[in-house]
């Protein structure tokens, strides 16, 4: 686990796990034949450089306001089966794999705030966590009204 002694420290692994979720993101979009799912997963991408570019202002200008914003949880990517990164991979497929990613970074960033004992470092991971919370939530609002609708 990383060893973060600074503001800065957590902004800049934030940072870096944005920019691997955006080269995640255009890396399915080239593989994908589909021009629908390339269009989507190119949004994923765009949607997460703006995350990387709030992260990288909040660090250049040193203000950062922690938000206690509750973010629902619909539970969704609790229920699907994971599901394998193809090359015709269908909306639903691509939209669990987005799920399933924002929930492993809530994850990640919740576990971080719980080893420090330092309070400002907490409520920042704690942030960091809302907000990949709510990028979950975004792609679960979408798969319920998309794919449930459907079925």
């Amino acid at each position: 686990m990383n060893e973060f002694n600074s503001i800065d420290d957590i902004l800049d692994f934030a940072i870096e796990n944005e920019q691997k979720a955006v080269d995640f993101y255009t890396t399915l979009a080239g593989v994908i034949k589909n021009s629908d799912m390339r269009d989507t997963f190119e949004q994923f991408a765009r949607e997460e450089i703006g995350h990387k570019a709030k992260l990288v202002k909040i660090k250049e200008e040193k203000i950062f306001v922690a938000s206690k914003e509750n973010i629902s949880d619909l539970k969704i990517s609790d229920y699907v089966d994971n599901v394998e990164v193809s090359s015709d991979m269908s909306y639903q497929d691509a939209l669990i794999l987005a799920m399933k990613r924002e929930k492993s970074a809530f994850k990640l960033y919740t576990k971080l705030a719980t080893k420090t004992s330092n309070t400002d470092l907490q409520n920042l991971f704690l942030s960091l966590a809302q907000e990949e919370s709510k990028h979950k939530l975004m792609f679960e609002v979408e798969y319920d009204d998309v794919i449930f609708r459907e079925n």
